[in-house]
């Protein structure tokens, strides 16, 4: 998730200086006081996508959108990590853009702000979506943002490997731990996963945790305790890389292309990646439960589209048309199969994973996913700073 795959920075503490300031913001220096019957031709976007072949994806999207609109897009792409900075820089300079995708846990630190608009208020449909998607896209009840398509974390193994050595993929700790075991021998591990000291490792954590009844609210409990355990156990026992601790999701996914990990916990933005290697056969399960029963809880990554408080009625109405047209039917299914993610709509699941069923476990985590910051809202990154820490 790609949500997932940002590093730790220093987010809290420069929103926290904007909040209580003043929002007298004018999209690309237009007058706050414009009427929304002023015509526009043009409207400005913000967002992350400044790799191929994502960038091509949804800037097609976006200037079909636009066009459907009326309006021409005129498009910046900025790195992710400096996303965020630059939407507070804009703040304070009064020069946000009209469009601005945020990634989902970034949401509710900026909407708390004041820079961002209530899609209620230009009447955007919120009907359909995930529980966990809204989640992501609310702040005090009001939701702020859409994602199109979202994505989570699931349990990849390598068919051969496993057939090899006898072993079915595991549905329970207990289970993944005697797999991992059989499965580690000479310089190949039995699992891999990302359990490095920023918000990733709490990312690829969290569905042990949530799945057996953790609480980011109070992470001192039995239950985060069991899983914390579960992490140190597969290290210390040998089945899971002491370098886990440094790697990121792209490192795990390269030491499951080269063979050297039998399973790894990882996202669907890797499947491209696994399929060039024509020889790996790969499958795709749920991340085990402690105990049979328990339900699978994953993480819900994604990016969300907002419409900012330029003070422009008649720009932010051309911007919520956008915001609309990317949340379609259409797009969602569309960015969906080209992007390896998953609609955010509940009713286009399970047709879309009878179409693509290399993302049906990822369909099926995502009706129970949640969202990181559903609890804590803003104060979700000091937590999650707990969490990679006590990893």
């Amino acid at each position: 998730m790609k949500s997932a795959i940002r590093k730790n920075r220093p987010l809290a503490a420069g929103v926290t200086a904007l909040v209580g300031l003043p929002i007298l913001l004018s999209g690309c220096g237009t007058a706050a006081s414009s009427s929304s019957a002023e015509s526009v031709s043009e409207i400005s976007v913000m967002d992350y996508y400044n790799n191929e072949p994502d960038k091509s994806f949804i800037g097609d999207a976006l200037t079909a959108c636009g066009t459907k609109a009326g309006v021409t897009i005129k498009r910046e792409t900025v790195p992710g990590k400096s996303l965020i900075s630059k939407v507070l820089q804009q703040s304070s300079s009064k020069t946000l853009p009209d469009v601005l995708m945020l990634d989902n846990p970034d949401l509710q630190q900026i909407a708390a702000t004041g820079a961002l608009a209530p899609l209620s208020d230009f009447n955007i449909s919120t009907a359909d979506f995930a529980p966990g998607v809204l989640s992501a896209g609310t702040y005090k009840d009001k939701v702020y943002g859409l994602a199109p398509t979202v994505n989570t974390i699931a349990l990849f193994y390598n068919k051969d490997l496993l057939a090899k050595a006898g072993v079915t993929p595991p549905t329970t700790w207990d289970e993944l731990k005697a797999a991992a075991t059989k499965l580690t021998a000479g310089d190949q591990y039995g699992l891999a996963f990302n359990a490095n000291p920023t918000y990733e490792g709490t990312w690829q954590f969290l569905p042990v945790m949530w799945s057996n009844g953790g609480n980011e609210k109070n992470i001192d409990t039995e239950e985060t305790a069991q899983a914390l355990q579960l992490w140190t156990d597969l290290v210390k026992d040998g089945s899971v890389s002491s370098s886990a601790l440094n790697w990121t999701q792209a490192d795990v996914k390269d030491q499951f292309l080269a063979g050297k990990a039998a399973m790894m916990v990882n996202g669907p933005w890797q499947i491209p990646s696994l399929d060039k290697q024509a020889s790996l056969q790969y499958g795709v399960v749920k991340i085990p439960v402690r105990e049979a029963g328990q339900t699978v809880v994953a993480p819900l990554g994604g990016e969300v589209w907002t419409v900012p408080q330029t003070g422009n009625k008649a720009r932010q109405a051309k911007a919520a048309e956008v915001v609309s047209c990317l949340n379609s039917d259409e797009n969602q299914l569309g960015m969906a199969k080209v992007r390896n993610t998953i609609p955010s709509k509940t009713t286009l699941a399970a047709k879309f994973a009878d179409e693509n069923p290399k993302l049906a476990v990822f369909t099926d985590l995502v009706k129970t996913a949640r969202a990181r910051t559903g609890q804590l809202g803003e104060g979700w990154p000091a937590q999650a700073t707990k969490i990679y820490t006590a990893i």
